[in-house]
C-alpha cells in the first residue's frame, strides 16, 4: 500500500467518523470518497491501517474507528489550517473588539471559542510578572473605609474595600493616593514589594497607620493579579457527546476544574504545527483526559500564555485548528501595545 493512499483512505476514515460518529466501513469509504480503488482494495488497505495501529475495530461493529495514533498522523499531515470565513472573522473582531477591560476580554474570547468549535474553551490570563502599574486609585467609602484600586498595563484590573485602621477624609487620601501613584507608576508588579517601604515611611506619621493599610493591600493585589489561572467556557457541549466518552465524563470534567492540572498540560504544551499545539488522548499526561484532545496556541507579546479547547479525540482537528488560531490572533492585536 503506497503511502499517499495510506493516508487518503486514513484521512477518509478520520472525516466520516467525526462527521458521522459511526464507525467506518470499506462500502462507505467507496461510496463517499473518490478514491479510485475498488472497496476489495480498500478492505486490504484498512487491514494494513489496523495493523499499524492507526484505526481499530470498536468491539460491536464492523467498521472502523481512528487510534490516537492515528489522529496524530492525521494532524501531521495537516498541510495547511485553512483560514476562517469571512464571517467567522467578523464575528470575532466585533466581539472581542468591544472591550478594553482584560476580564471582560478573555470571557468573551471563551464564548466567542466555544462557539466556533462546540468544545471546551480555555484561556489562560497572560503571565504578569513583567506587567507594570499603570494608575493606583483611593476611593473613601465611609471615614475608614477605603476603596483600592490597582490597574496593570496588561488591562488587569484589581479592587479590595479596607479598613484603613483610622478615620481619613477626602483631602487626606488624595495626598496618600498622590505620593503612591507618583512613587510607583511604572513600577513592575514583581517589584511592588520592595517599592513600598520607602512610600510608607515618607508618609507622616500622622497618617503612617493607613499608609501601612494601603500598602499591604496594593501588595496583595499585585500579588493576586500575577497568578496563574484560567477562564473557560462550553462544558455544557462535552455532556453533550457522550457517546465520546463512553467510560466517563467525570475524569474530564475534574481535570477542567483542577485548574492547575490544565494550567501545566498548557503550559508544557510544545507549538509544532502550524503554530498550534495538538495533544491526542493518551498522549495527555493526565489520565482523566485519556478520551481528550487539547489543541492551543500562544497569544500576547511572548505568547507564554495559552488559549485553547479540549473536547473529545474524535474532533474536527482541521477547523478546531484554524479557530484556535484565529482567535489567537485577534486576542494578541487587541491586548497588544
Amino acid at each position: 500500500m503506497s503511502e499517499p493512499r495510506k493516508l487518503e483512505v486514513l484521512r477518509a476514515i478520520v472525516e466520516d467518523y467525526v462527521h458521522s460518529r459511526e464507525p467506518v466501513g470499506s462500502k462507505a469509504l467507496v461510496e463517499r470518497h473518490q478514491l479510485g480503488v475498488s472497496s476489495a482494495t480498500i478492505r486490504n488497505d484498512m487491514a494494513a491501517l489496523e495493523d499499524e495501529g492507526l484505526i481499530t475495530a470498536p468491539h460491536t461493529s464492523a467498521g472502523r474507528i481512528p487510534t490516537d495514533k492515528g489522529y496524530r498522523l492525521f494532524v501531521d499531515q495537516i498541510s495547511a489550517v485553512k483560514p476562517l470565513s469571512q464571517a467567522e472573522r467578523r464575528a470575532i473582531q466585533s466581539l472581542l473588539e468591544g472591550s478594553d477591560d482584560l476580564d471582560d476580554v478573555l470571557d468573551r474570547t471563551v464564548r466567542l471559542l466555544a462557539q466556533l468549535t462546540n468544545q471546551v474553551a480555555v484561556v489562560q490570563y497572560p503571565h504578569l510578572s513583567r506587567a507594570l502599574i499603570r494608575h493606583i486609585e483611593f476611593v473613601l467609602l465611609a471615614p475608614r473605609k477605603v476603596l483600592v484600586v490597582l490597574i496593570a498595563n496588561s488591562g488587569k484590573v484589581e479592587q479590595r474595600v479596607i479598613d484603613a485602621g483610622q478615620d481619613l477624609g477626602d483631602d487626606a487620601l488624595a495626598g496618600l493616593r498622590a505620593r503612591f501613584l507618583a512613587s510607583l507608576a511604572g513600577t513592575p508588579l514583581a517589584g511592588l514589594s520592595q517599592a513600598l517601604p520607602a512610600v510608607v515611611s515618607s508618609v507622616s506619621p500622622a497618617q503612617r497607620q493607613a499608609a501601612q493599610a494601603l500598602a499591604h493591600v496594593l501588595e496583595v493585589l499585585a500579588h493576586s493579579s500575577r497568578e496563574d489561572r484560567m477562564v473557560m467556557a462550553g462544558t455544557a457541549n462535552l455532556a453533550r457527546s457522550n457517546v465520546d466518552f463512553p467510560l466517563s465524563i467525570g475524569p474530564v470534567l475534574e481535570a477542567l476544574e483542577e485548574q492547575v492540572v490544565m494550567l501545566r498540560l498548557l503550559s508544557e504544551m510544545a507549538q509544532d504545527h502550524h503554530g498550534v499545539a495538538v495533544s491526542i488522548g493518551r498522549e495527555n499526561p493526565y489520565d482523566g483526559l485519556a478520551e481528550a484532545s487539547v489543541v492551543a496556541t500562544g497569544y500576547g507579546p511572548d505568547s507564554m500564555a495559552k488559549v485553547g479547547i479540549l473536547g473529545p479525540t474524535r474532533m474536527d482537528y482541521p477547523t478546531t485548528m484554524a479557530a484556535v488560531r484565529a482567535v489567537a490572533r485577534y486576542l494578541s492585536r487587541i491586548l497588544g501595545p
